[in-house]
């Protein structure tokens, strides 16, 4: 079975030190698990799939999403950024253009 959209959500964890940063210490963890549970409870968890991703290298602008087969990417920050990248794009295919990167 195919999903028809693949969301790889930033999870990594770098030293706080580190100067490009990290997703993890913007609580992307924390959002990653929030979108796979509104696609659950929304039953679109065979057609949509949430992952966890290691590093995607765009450290200073997360935390950050990649959505396929569009290719999007996004920076989200909070809850409604994860609402309106749910509703908008994953829901009706709206690529949400304050939030790309």
């Amino acid at each position: 079975m195919f999903f028809e959209k693949h969301v790889f959500c930033c999870i990594n964890k770098r030293p706080e030190s580190n100067p490009k940063g990290c997703c993890s210490l913007k609580d992307s963890e924390k959002l990653q698990i929030e979108l796979k549970k509104k696609i659950k409870d929304l039953k679109l968890n065979k057609k949509i799939r949430i992952n966890k991703s290691g590093c995607l290298d765009r450290c200073e602008l997360g935390p950050v999403m990649v959505i396929y087969p569009e290719g999007v990417w996004y920076s989200f920050k909070n809850s409604v950024d994860i609402d309106e990248i749910l509703n908008s794009h994953l829901l009706n295919n709206k690529v949400v253009e304050r939030l790309k990167i």
